[in-house]
């Protein structure tokens, strides 16, 4: 499973669409491991391009501090599973809580 971590200063960005970078982490399920982490520059921000550019990134999986309705609108219909209300801690641990079953999500931090 690829799980995508929106990024600012190397923690999780709490406002999605505007983040610095990705870190894509390629994991196992069964072995709740990290096989792989990959970072890549966000693209510029144009409302509906992140959905499609994660998608065509491979990710399965998004873990996100806030995130606006319309934009998990257009996740789900590109079979992308939003975690929303994430604290900002490293996306190594985010992943690790979320394949263990003990990521707490909190509010979406997001309005619109």
């Amino acid at each position: 499973m690829r799980i995508a971590v929106p990024l600012a200063n190397g923690r999780l960005a709490m406002h999605f669409g505007h983040c610095e970078r990705f870190v894509f982490l390629d994991t196992d399920v069964e072995e709740k491991a990290i096989l792989n982490k990959e970072e890549a520059e966000a693209p510029p921000h144009h409302p509906g391009l992140l959905p499609q550019w994660l998608a065509a990134q491979g990710a399965q999986v998004i873990i996100a501090g806030g995130m606006g309705q319309r934009a998990l609108q257009l996740f789900a219909q590109n079979g992308i599973k939003v975690v929303v209300g994430a604290p900002a801690e490293s996306p190594e641990d985010l992943v690790s809580a979320y394949l263990n079953g003990s990521l707490s999500a909190g509010e979406n931090v997001c309005d619109h």
